[in-house]
């Protein structure tokens, strides 16, 4: 009865160590961060963090995983595929959250105007023009509205904004 005890006691480590040994799969970490942006998920399952704030040095998540080397040691390749959106220069790339937030990111608009970006027309908080400025693509922000300053081509963010 003992030995019974014991074997079956031998057993069940051998188990529990088997277990451990198996590879864990992978955690899903894409959530939906502040402004219905796309996040990563720090390992308290809580704290979504924006994308772009990933591998940007500075530890959002309690246990730093946003900035672990083996998501940030070969940008933008060791990035999950959710966090990077490709320009349409395939040498350059944005992080997600900054596609179709109304700024040039990419340097040639197709992280705001391109049918790959499928971003939605100006929202609320932007008038639709031709901007003069190169940070904008095909809007600008209404609080550039009748500020004296010429933003759009034809000039209607002075006059009809």
């Amino acid at each position: 009865s003992a030995l019974a005890l014991l074997v079956l006691a031998a057993t069940g480590a051998l188990a529990v160590a088997a277990l451990a040994l198996l590879p864990r799969a992978p955690v899903n970490r894409l959530c939906t961060a502040p402004n219905n942006r796309t996040g990563f998920l720090c390992d308290d399952r809580v704290t979504c963090v924006p994308a772009s704030w990933v591998c940007d040095r500075v530890s959002n998540c309690r246990n730093g995983e946003d900035e672990q080397e083996q998501l940030c040691g070969d940008l933008p390749h060791s990035l999950p595929g959710y966090l990077v959106f490709y320009c349409s220069n395939p040498r350059s790339w944005v992080y997600t959250d900054q596609r179709c937030n109304g700024m040039n990111d990419c340097g040639d608009c197709s992280d705001e105007s391109w049918s790959s970006a499928a971003c939605p027309p100006c929202g609320q908080e932007w008038w639709s023009c031709i901007p003069v400025h190169f940070e904008f693509c095909s809007c600008i922000p209404r609080r550039l509205c009748r500020d004296g300053i010429q933003h759009c081509l034809g000039w209607s963010d002075e006059f009809l904004c």
